[in-house]
């Protein structure tokens, strides 16, 4: 008899660049990106149900029960796979939303990834992350569970080992539409596309980073006060404000003068998800 309640982490994840090579005919962007994961993150708990009820306990302020992006990912793999069962969710909400660092894509990755083993469905990753980007385009990193580098929308992904320090990541209390930044018509859609492997260093542009720091204030704050101790950097599109240190101790340091007035927090870079490390104990 397999368990029948399961819990997980929900990790949050850093764009170390973000580089916007041009605009596709269907209103997509073409990016490189590099993704990192940080030992940070929701965490979410699944209890099986026999009577294919998905129900998500947690609400979500401003958004419908149905319109969240784990419900959406919870019905659409039990579609798909024509499982019976059901589930109840709750989730330990942490991450932002809007911040740029995959809350919603990586609670529907955890999802997908949870169920797969709840229902014992025996679904691969290619499969998983394959249904993953019907929900997002971030959602396939999340599924793969590697550091990577992004084309396409994000979902042509290659492993990668980049350094993994520890970042201190400022959250300005400002949530940023990912569709309002790559609707502006300030954003620029030409940057020429990197074709030496590995990404070479000094690549570490967010070409986002003009117009969310225009519209948003905060963000440009967060940015300064922060780039006074370490190259400051903006993640995806979001409002998140990051940057890295050789040990902890260095960021706490620096933490514990910057949170006097702005939210943030202090995590380790990490190239295997700790969602992936946590699956992997379980099997």
């Amino acid at each position: 008899m397999p368990d029948n309640r399961l819990t997980l982490p929900s990790p949050a994840k850093l764009n170390l660049m973000l580089h916007i090579l041009g605009r596709r005919e269907d209103g997509y962007h073409e990016l490189q990106t590099m993704f990192q994961f940080l030992d940070y993150g929701d965490e979410i708990t699944y209890a099986l149900r026999d009577d294919g009820v998905i129900q998500l306990h947690t609400e979500f302020p401003g958004v419908p029960h149905d319109s969240n992006l784990i419900v959406k990912a919870a019905r659409k793999l039990k579609e798909q796979s024509a499982c019976p069962l059901g589930v109840d969710i709750w989730i330990d909400k942490i991450l932002p939303m809007g911040g740029g660092i995959g809350g919603g894509s990586s609670n529907a990755a955890t999802t997908l990834l949870g169920l797969n083993h709840l229902w014992q469905l025996g679904w691969d990753e290619d499969r998983l992350a394959g249904l993953g980007l019907t929900l997002g385009a971030d959602v396939p990193v999340f599924v793969r569970g590697h550091a990577a580098f992004a084309e396409g929308v994000g979902e042509k992904l290659t492993p990668v080992d980049p350094e993994e320090p520890w970042y201190l990541v400022l959250v300005p209390q400002v949530s940023v539409s990912t569709a309002e930044i790559f609707s502006d018509p300030l954003l620029t859609r030409n940057t020429p596309p990197i074709k030496v492997r590995p990404v070479p260093k000094g690549n570490s542009r967010n070409d986002c980073l003009p117009v969310v720091t225009r519209r948003y204030p905060e963000v440009r704050n967060a940015l300064n006060l922060l780039g006074k101790f370490t190259e400051a950097k903006l993640t995806g599109t979001g409002s998140c404000v990051f940057g890295g240190f050789p040990s902890k101790a260095e960021a706490d340091k620096v933490s514990a003068l910057l949170t006097e007035t702005l939210t943030g927090f202090v995590a380790k870079g990490s190239n295997v998800s700790m969602l992936h490390r946590k699956l992997q104990s379980l099997l």
